[in-house]
This record gives structure tokens, C-alpha cells and sequence, in this order.
């Protein structure tokens, strides 16, 4: 990088943190900072959606698997997560925005004191909150890999950096902030990934390759291949129900992004173009990793440096600068999104618990806990990024794909079912159960089994046996020992009806307020 790519940079920052102060004025109480009042139209909902599923992840983790394996990376990737999407768009999208506009609730899991106990909400929420931490630390983890090969800056330096820049900004606009955000680093991905799309194009015309003949080099063979390696048929339908799940709201983040349309068929809107998205786009990104091993040598064992080495090679300065803003650009949605949605989970859910004081909190006494817990959660994610290539966890790939993937599903289950009305019979117990054995289930199939087994348990079983565990046992358990009480089923009615209703439902507020049954409102 030279001057004209530092330059790009640090302006990029500089805009990044300019959009925060603007947030700012917009921001009146916790529930602009944690759902952005109920206003945020659909499309940029929708944008903002789908860029908080990228990280630099994309440019490392999987970029290693495009370069080893070709057009797999596409296929169990990002096609499992516009198909789950557009599915979500209908069974998940409209429920999780009622929850804000006629449960009143500001956390995606708050609804769940109501709907199960106060026992399985805090059950979800600390489980929820200990794996983002781990799962947003192996993203700064890979930005600062990133950075490390254009910039020679050492990983604790570069994650330093990204973390003190998002917590600016997503600190002081909140949810505002971060969606605004989202569209400018949208722009921006869309400039970079065509600029490198035409670069690669252009190459290998140059190479007299051309685009048609280029998986029949020898460097590409069976790159294009749909399944390839440990990426079959039984790991694309492990990572389509899991997608399921994960993108329409059991990660957390981008449930935020569906309450904080106006109504519910804005937020099907919303998920329905965020689906569109993922289907296209990702073409263009990963284009240009699948030709990598024609145009360079990867440093690293698992290729995930090809990527980086490529831009490096291809690009002039300038837009060289423009790429490396894209690397952070991806990385910055979703760990400004994750903080967020964490902030809220805490301050709303944990925090009541934990203090009386929490509990009578005002709006300007929310809105500072709301901000200092973001600010925690983002120091905490950076102090893990550090660790990442321990032997807790050997790589960034590893936990992306390993400890997110696998532990997601207990944590998801109960959320997400539990706002569908086939489900109405499953109830604390349920939850509590289908959480803890999925969590068993997932240190049994990475360690003590792994051990024992020649060659170790394949990854989708890894990946989908946990997940697994949780859907048979929740339902299981729900028909077994039904708990659905009047109260709860007045939750769900709820959920699934636009109409007025004469159901009651135990007033929303804070977790450790005693539960009221009031008339819901619209």
C-alpha cells in the first residue's frame, strides 16, 4: 500500500465515524438504539441484513476453500443462506417484527421470559452472548490477517485498530449507525468486488485462458465441482437448516434488522431482497478466489491468504486501497451489528436480573448501559481474537465453521420455534432440555468421540448433530410433557396474527419485572 491507499483507508474511517455523531441526533431512547424506533424502511433493512452477514471471513476462511476446491465455497455457503433467508421471509421475518410492534420488546430474546420462564430466557441469553464474543473474535481475527499482508501490521495491531473504529461509531449511533453504515460499506463492497472481478477477467484474457476454458486447467481441476472435500450433500443440508436458523434471527443481529421495519410485510420485504443478495453477489466476490490458483501461490497451508496476495498483484493503487476498505467493510457490518444486538440482550434481559437498580433504569440511564456494555462486549470479542490461533480453537476457519455453526442450534431452537404455533406444546422444559443436550452433543462430537475416531468426526456431522439433538428433542419433549399455558399461547397468538385480538399478554419490560397480563397494543 502507498500513500493514495492510505489515504482511501483513513478516510473510510472518518466516514464511518462521521455517520455515528450523525446517528447520534437520531438516537432518543433504547428503543432507537437497539431496533431504530420501529423506522428503518425496508430496503435498507434489507441491505443492511445482508451486509451483517459478511466479515473478512469471506476473505480468509473462505477464500482458503474457494481456492482448495473451487465453486463448492458458493454452493454450501452462500445459496444455503439465500435459500433460508427466503424461506425466513415467510415463516420467521413477520413474527420476529411483531415482537417489537405489539409485544414492545427491544431484545430478540426478551419475549422469551413470557414464552417460556425467566430461567430458560437467561439460559439463552448468557450461552448466546459467550458464543458471539468468540464467534465476532475470530472476525476481528481475520481483518487483521488481512491487514497484516497489505500493511505488515501485527494481528494484535490490526485489531486494535478495527475494533476502536467500530466501537465509535455503533456506540454513539446505535442501530442507526450501524445500518447507515451498512448501505455506505455496500457501495463500497459493490466497487471493489466489480473492480476485482474485471482485474481477474482481464488476466486471464491476457493468459489467452479466457473465462469459458478456465476450469479446464490443470490448476482447476474439479474446482468446479458443486460438492467437493468434506463439503458433500450431508454438509449442504446440515448448513441449510442451520442457515435457516442463524440468518433469520437466532444470532440475534439480524432479528434487529426485522423489527426495525415498520411492519411485518416490511420486514418479509426486507428479507426477501437480503435473499436476492446472497444469491447474486456472492458470484461476483467469490469469481475471482476460484481463479486464484491459476494467478498465485498461497502462502499459507489452507489458502487463506490467496485472496489478499491476488488483490496485491492485480490491482493499482487506488483501488487497491478501495478493496482493502471492503475487507473492512465486511467486517465492521457484522461486528458493529453483533455489539448491538448483544448490547440489547444485555441491558434487557441479563442486566434486571443481575441488579434491582437495572430494573427502574430510566431512558438516559438505558441508553448509557446500552452503550457501555457495547463498548465491553467489542473489548472482550478483541481480547478473544488474540486467541484465535490457540489450539482452543487452531484457526479462524475453525471457528466460523466448527464452534458457530455447532453451538448456534441449541441457542436457536427454542428461540426460533418457539414463535410458531406447531411448536405451542413445547415449553420450558423443552427449551431447557433440546439447549443443554445440544450442547453436550457438540463437545462429545469435537472431542471425546473425535478423539477415539480414526480420522475424526466428519465436519457436517460436527456441524449438524448438535442442531440435531436440539429439533428432536424439543418437539419430543413438548408432546411428552406439554406446557402450553394460556399465557403462553396468548404470546404466540400474537406473534402470528396482525389482527386486534382480544388476547392478553403479559406486559413486556425488563427481565425480573413481574409479569403483568395487560391487552397488547398496536
Amino acid at each position: 500500500m502507498n500513500g493514495l491507499d492510505w489515504a482511501v483507508l483513513i478516510g473510510y474511517f472518518g466516514v464511518m465515524v462521521a455517520i455515528g455523531f450523525w446517528s447520534h441526533r437520531r438516537v432518543g431512547d433504547v428503543g432507537d438504539f437497539f431496533t431504530a424506533g420501529g423506522r428503518m424502511p425496508w430496503w435498507l433493512s434489507g441491505i443492511s441484513h445482508h451486509m451483517s452477514g459478511y466479515s473478512a471471513v469471506m476473505f480468509t476462511g473462505y477464500a482458503g476453500i474457494a481456492y482448495t476446491y473451487g465453486v463448492t465455497s458458493y454452493v454450501t455457503w452462500s445459496f444455503p443462506i439465500a435459500l433460508g433467508i427466503a424461506i425466513g421471509s415467510r415463516l420467521f421475518a413477520p413474527r420476529i417484527n411483531r415482537l417489537r410492534s405489539r409485544l414492545g420488546v427491544s431484545s430478540p430474546l426478551e419475549y422469551l421470559k413470557n414464552r417460556y420462564d425467566l430461567t430458560t430466557q437467561q439460559a439463552l441469553a448468557w450461552s448466546g452472548m459467550l458464543l458471539k464474543i468468540v464467534d465476532v473474535g475470530a472476525k476481528w481475527a481475520a481483518i487483521a490477517t488481512l491487514l497484516s499482508v497489505f500493511t505488515g501490521a501485527s494481528l494484535n495491531q490490526g485489531i486494535l485498530i478495527t475494533g476502536a473504529v467500530t466501537a465509535v461509531y455503533c456506540t454513539i449511533g446505535g442501530l442507526w449507525a450501524d445500518a447507515l453504515t451498512e448501505l455506505g460499506q455496500f457501495v463500497i463492497q459493490l466497487l471493489a468486488g466489480v473492480a476485482m472481478f474485471v482485474a481477474v477477467v482481464l488476466k486471464l484474457g491476457d493468459r489467452d485462458i479466457g473465462v469459458s476454458g478456465a476450469f479446464d486447467e490443470p490448476a482447476l481441476r474439479g474446482h468446479g465441482e458443486p460438492l467437493a472435500g468434506p463439503y458433500g450433500t450431508v454438509f449442504l443440508l446440515a448448513f441449510l437448516f442451520i442457515k435457516l436458523f442463524e440468518y433469520n434471527g437466532g444470532m440475534l443481529n439480524q432479528a434487529q434488522r426485522y423489527m426495525a421495519t415498520r411492519t411485518p410485510r416490511e420486514a418479509a420485504r426486507s428479507a426477501r431482497l437480503s435473499a436476492l443478495l446472497w444469491l447474486v453477489w456472492p458470484v461476483v466476490l467469490f469469481f475471482p478466489m476460484w481463479m486464484a490458483p491459476l494467478l498465485v501461490h498461497a502462502q499459507k497451508p489452507d489458502g487463506s491468504d490467496a485472496y489478499a496476495l491476488m488483490t496485491e498483484q492485480l490491482l493499482p493503487h487506488g483501488l487497491l486501497g478501495l478493496v482493502v476498505v471492503g475487507f473492512f467493510s465486511h467486517t465492521m457490518a457484522m461486528c458493529s451489528s453483533d455489539a448491538n444486538a448483544i448490547a440489547a440482550v444485555f441491558t434487557r434481559d441479563v442486566a434486571p436480573v443481575l441488579s434491582r437498580r437495572a430494573r427502574g433504569w430510566g431512558e438516559r440511564a438505558g441508553l448509557l448501559a446500552a452503550r457501555v456494555t457495547t463498548v465491553v462486549f467489542l473489548g472482550l470479542s478483541m481480547a478473544v481474537a488474540t486467541q484465535v490461533d490457540s489450539p482452543a480453537f487452531k484457526d479462524i476457519i475453525t471457528v466460523v465453521i466448527k464452534w458457530v455453526a455447532g453451538l448456534m442450534g441449541p441457542i436457536a431452537i427454542p428461540m426460533m420455534l418457539g414463535l410458531l404455533r406447531p411448536f405451542r406444546r413445547s415449553g420450558p422444559t423443552a427449551a431447557l432440555t433440546a439447549w443443554a443436550a445440544g450442547l453436550l452433543a457438540f463437545w462429545l462430537v469435537n472431542y471425546p468421540i473425535d478423539w477415539q475416531v480414526s480420522g475424526g468426526v466428519p465436519l457436517q456431522y460436527q456441524v449438524s448433530v448438535p442442531l440435531a439433538v436440539s429439533l428432536v428433542l424439543y418437539v419430543c419433549v413438548g408432546w411428552i410433557k406439554p406446557e402450553d399455558t394460556p399465557e403462553r399461547l396468548a404470546v404466540i397468538e400474537r406473534v402470528n396474527s396482525d389482527g386486534g385480538g382480544a388476547a392478553t399478554v403479559p406486559a413486556p419490560g425488563p427481565a425480573g419485572d413481574d409479569v403483568v397480563g395487560v391487552p397488547g397494543k398496536d
